[in-house]
């Protein structure tokens, strides 16, 4: 079957992208292998209405409110490859299916590459956490750590003292800060430990201890961490979409990314990694894809070939 959208990715931004399209009466297919990025996280926050909702309830009111859009189906796989047609785009998965569509919505998300540092992947979204505007409202007023160095470190810093002044900087190994930001840090009253993390000790995710190589063990609430990021697919890139800084997909305000007729949404395109975030650009690119689908079909009908009929 033909569709009008292709969703790639059915987490915040493509269900958002897929709620707009069905009530616009499109037919839609989204493609989800169900592996979300913050599937480990036990709350969600910052999104009205749904503030403190796990992320798989979130998911499963969006699907079950999906679900009464007839022309909205779903398909649990991952796709694998996409190329252009003539009057669209052929989408491949890893189970051989092929489908096709007018548009493409690129909503595939991010993969947080993780240290080589023991406990650290299993703590990631309970208690080391990327975010303090998803996280920093649980855990204010505690003792936290920063696992950061250089400009970043200092930026966080600089951020994470408005919801703790009990901060510690690990920067895990020599200090590459200048000599004016350890200054303003030592103003905040902010440690830097230059000391390497070997371990983090928790329970089910719950840190209970950073290990150091000098034997030392520190135990904050929580640990803020900035960590590399990559796509979790390489469909945009197979398209010929255009990367902007540091890997994401560039898009317009409205999602249109480099190549026409293929829109991106969500943490595929931008640091800005919130539930709110997703769900407002997946909500803008499926009405612009369904304008320049109604333009589409206008066109047609004052093509002079058809009009003379």
């Amino acid at each position: 079957m033909n569709y009008d959208v292709i969703i790639i990715g059915g987490s915040y931004a493509g269900l958002s992208a897929a709620l707009v399209l069905g009530r616009s009466l499109r037919r839609v297919l989204v493609i989800d292998a169900g592996k979300p990025c913050n599937r480990q996280t036990p709350h969600s926050h910052g999104f009205l209405t749904r503030d403190g909702e796990t992320p798989a309830q979130l998911a499963a009111i969006a699907r079950e409110q999906l679900s009464q859009y007839p022309t909205v189906t779903f398909v649990a796989t991952t796709a694998t490859g996409a190329n252009q047609l003539t009057d669209g785009f052929a989408v491949h998965t890893a189970g051989g299916e092929t489908y096709s569509a007018r548009r493409l919505i690129l909503a595939t998300g991010l993969i947080d590459v993780m240290p080589d540092i023991p406990g650290f992947a299993e703590c990631w979204g309970r208690s080391v956490l990327h975010c303090p505007y998803c996280h920093g409202y649980e855990v204010h007023g505690q003792p936290l750590g920063i696992l950061a160095n250089g400009e970043m470190a200092y930026e966080m810093a600089r951020l994470l003292q408005q919801w703790s002044r009990q901060l510690t900087l690990f920067t895990n190994g020599p200090s590459t800060l200048t000599d004016v930001q350890q200054q303003v840090l030592a103003q905040l009253a902010i440690p830097i430990v230059e000391t390497p993390l070997t371990a983090i000790e928790h329970t089910d995710g719950f840190l209970t201890a950073l290990v150091l190589a000098d034997g030392r063990r520190v135990s904050p609430t929580a640990m803020f961490a900035r960590v590399p990021l990559r796509q979790s697919s390489d469909i945009a890139q197979q398209l010929g979409c255009q990367l902007a800084e540091h890997n994401f997909v560039q898009v317009t305000e409205f999602g249109a990314t480099s190549v026409p007729g293929v829109f991106a949404a969500g943490d595929t395109t931008t640091m800005l990694r919130q539930v709110a975030n997703a769900v407002a650009g997946g909500a803008k690119a499926g009405a612009i894809v369904n304008g320049e689908l109604i333009a589409d079909d206008l066109r047609y009908l004052t093509h002079p070939a058809v009009a003379e009929r």
